[in-house]
């Protein structure tokens, strides 16, 4: 709209934060404020509010669709023995161990038994285990990418994950919790 309604600037200043952006463009207060006093500005701002509340509930209609997609998605987490679960939670977090070894300097790999772990850590692991080997969680949040409405899709999945966990392993629920607060999360998004 400015270059629209005003034209060419009345200086041109060297960024004040940053010398390698362009230069800012500086408009006289009197030549801004002529130009917000005539019809012409009025007909493009009005156009300009009317593009931007289509933008906005375009923006929403996207929004409730892709949560409505991970309210309907459905969520289904294996049972397998305590036993068997354990033995993969403890597997699956040494091959994590090792895996951040290769990309960190200086992390040094300290492999662990099902025996060797204190109880609290291993509910951890069981349910990091279940929500990302188990569950489609993570080909879902990846679906997501870019979309409208992702960090509230995110967050509900995450939720529906947690709940499906809980359901299917009830000694793992207080884990579940714990690991949604850690991460801020408030109840399930509408």
């Amino acid at each position: 709209m400015m270059r629209q309604l005003l034209g060419e600037p009345d200086l041109l200043r060297t960024h004040p934060h940053f010398d390698s952006a362009p230069p800012t463009r500086l408009y006289s207060i009197e030549r801004v404020e002529g130009v917000e006093r005539s019809e012409e500005f009025r007909a493009v701002a009005a156009v300009a509010a009317r593009r931007s509340a289509a933008a906005r509930a375009a923006a929403l209609r996207r929004r409730r669709e892709v949560l409505v997609r991970i309210a309907a998605e459905p969520i289904e987490v294996p049972r397998l023995a305590p036993d068997r679960l354990a033995a993969l939670a403890v597997e699956h977090r040494n091959r994590r161990d090792e895996e951040r070894a290769s990309c960190r300097p200086g992390h040094v790999v300290q492999p662990v038994t099902v025996d060797g772990v204190e109880p609290g850590a291993l509910a951890r692991w069981k349910v990091d285990y279940l929500r990302h080997r188990l569950t489609r969680y993570d080909e879902i949040r990846d679906e997501l990418y870019g979309r409208t409405g992702r960090a509230a899709a995110e967050e509900l999945l995450r939720h529906r994950v947690y709940a499906a966990i809980s359901e299917a392993y009830p000694h793992l629920a207080r884990e579940c919790e714990r690991q949604l607060r850690a991460r801020g999360c408030g109840p399930p998004p509408g």
